[in-house]
């Protein structure tokens, strides 16, 4: 599984997700920091990358139509900071082996995921 994660995320997350195998790279690791959103959708989509992202407008799936993706993961957090969100992608990590992400719009809060297609 392969995955792109925004800017608005800590950059540790993405090693936080390679340390058990998973191939993550950042929005800034691939000089797209400051980048439109649809532009960072265009090249997850090339890249056959699911996108882990704190923005909603990702949610919006008139524009960005799940099935159109490897996968969109869209964390809607009370809190965001730093040692929270860390923990939230740890706890999802057993989460992609059970449950399908490609073509799948993952909309992540504290005590529940909520999955569309």
């Amino acid at each position: 599984m392969e995955f792109k994660l925004d800017e608005n995320l800590p950059v540790e997350a993405a090693e936080v997700l390679r340390r058990v195998g998973y191939d993550a790279v950042t929005v800034l690791e691939q000089n797209l920091g400051g980048a439109a959103d649809p532009e960072v959708a265009s090249v997850c989509q090339k890249e056959g990358r699911t996108l882990i992202t704190l923005d909603t407008d990702f949610a919006d799936i008139r524009t960005y139509t799940p099935s159109r993706f490897s996968g969109l993961i869209i964390l809607r957090l009370q809190r965001q900071d730093k040692p929270h969100v860390l923990e939230v992608i740890e706890r999802l990590i057993p989460m992609f082996g059970r449950e399908p992400i490609d073509r799948l719009l993952w909309i992540v809060e504290e005590t529940r995921i909520r999955i569309r297609g």
